[in-house]
């Protein structure tokens, strides 16, 4: 392989929450250095970087120092301007890729993307009027949703649409923002494939992993998702093409919806590491994070194997706050909400009794109502066990 990157070189990081923060300790375990730069100071990355840069994305002049430090320079999360990846792409390979970067920052620029290499989506239009809206509901129909073009995550930047006269409170809620409507998807399961391109264009994948979701957020994923072995070949081929169209290097997760008679819709990407890939920490030969470093730095890919059957549970910050956390005055700031609210520290005691249980806390100093604070990988001889177990000890661990 061509000049491949090898330790001890530096590796740059863009963000610096907790994907970043497990992309570092697999850096630090592989030999190499790490710097990192966000607008925030002893960030969850920053605790185990080499150099932390605390910096706006839009300090170009701060981006061009960081990005001259270090040998290659990858993301953690999409909300990167472009700006800011292209002063970085003057001193240090980027990747994935700008264009990936590009495409999944704008949820219709996504969807068009999918359109036009023949990927199965849900009826889609673009919204950036309240007349648009209307149209839309007319052309599409309902059920619909409606989505924040940019910057939405979790659920947020979304308003549900159950009838035409609903348009005008939707398009208020999301703040008459350019936006995209989508005919609701009834689904069956919804699936994700965490996969890893190389230089060479080699393709690697972590097979389909099933998730649920609680209040729009990740709450539990198994891997490897109950599929007839056609079904899932259809889905890995869903991400090949799409990692292939955008010539991707390193990790990218697709997010798909199960419908009826084994057919996809495809969701969603992210060019990145995945909250649903982060049991193949502790269950595969080598995990998404070590195999990120391994594309881009033009190692070859690592096994993608799994060791035993798995399931991963987010812990939230709701873990460490009290049953009555919501305030019942509106005007109250959320700060003084989140000091009435800390009461109690988990007991991390119900994780260290279990075999095959694995905590990994992302070093988060404050914890709120629905942040992602850590998550427990559980391994088991097949799947149901795995999922009961973690959701057994995430009880367990509700201290006092």
């Amino acid at each position: 392989m061509n000049n491949p990157i090898l330790p001890p070189a530096t590796i740059g990081i863009l963000g610096s929450g907790q994907l970043g923060r497990m992309l570092a300790l697999s850096a630090r375990q592989m030999g190499y250095r790490i710097h990192v730069l966000s607008p925030d100071h002893d960030s969850p990355t920053g605790q185990i970087a080499d150099k932390e840069y605390t910096a706006s994305y839009d300090d170009l002049d701060t981006v061009r120092e960081f990005a001259r430090g270090v040998d290659v320079v990858t993301y953690e999360f999409e909300n990167v301007p472009a700006a800011t990846a292209t002063a970085c792409e003057q001193f240090a390979p980027l990747r994935p890729g700008a264009q990936a970067l590009h495409i999944s920052q704008n949820r219709l620029r996504e969807k068009q993307f999918f359109a036009d290499n023949g990927l199965p989506v849900t009826p889609f239009t673009a919204v950036n009027s309240l007349t648009d809206l209307q149209n839309g509901l007319t052309q599409i129909g309902t059920p619909a949703i409606l989505k924040t073009a940019a910057s939405g995550y979790d659920g947020k930047g979304q308003q549900f649409i159950h009838r035409p006269e609903d348009a005008a409170a939707a398009w208020e809620k999301v703040g008459k923002r350019p936006s995209i409507l989508e005919r609701f998807v009834e689904f069956e399961r919804e699936l994700s494939v965490v996969g890893a391109r190389g230089l060479d264009g080699r393709f690697v994948h972590y097979g389909v992993i099933e998730n649920n979701h609680h209040n729009h957020i990740l709450d539990i994923s198994v891997a490897p998702a109950n599929l007839p072995s056609t079904v899932a070949a259809d889905a890995i081929a869903i991400a090949d093409t799409v990692m292939a169209a955008l010539d991707v290097v390193g990790v990218l997760t697709v997010e798909l919806f199960l419908i009826s008679n084994g057919r996809f819709r495809l969701n969603e990407i992210a060019p990145r590491p995945h909250n649903s890939g982060h049991l193949t920490i502790d269950a595969c030969v080598t995990g998404q994070f070590e195999q990120q470093l391994r594309a881009i730095c033009g190692l070859p890919l690592g096994d993608t194997g799994y060791r035993k059957p798995a399931a991963m549970a987010n812990l939230l910050g709701d873990l460490w706050l009290e049953e009555n956390h919501h305030s019942d005055t509106e005007a109250q700031s959320q700060s003084v909400k989140s000091a009435k609210s800390v009461a109690r520290n988990p007991n991390w005691t119900a994780v260290f009794a279990h075999q095959d249980l694995h905590l990994h806390l992302y070093g988060k100093h404050e914890a709120r109502p629905g942040r992602k604070m850590g998550h427990l990988t559980a391994l088991a001889a097949d799947t149901q066990a795995a999922k009961a177990l973690v959701q057994t000890v995430r009880e367990e661990i509700k201290g006092d």
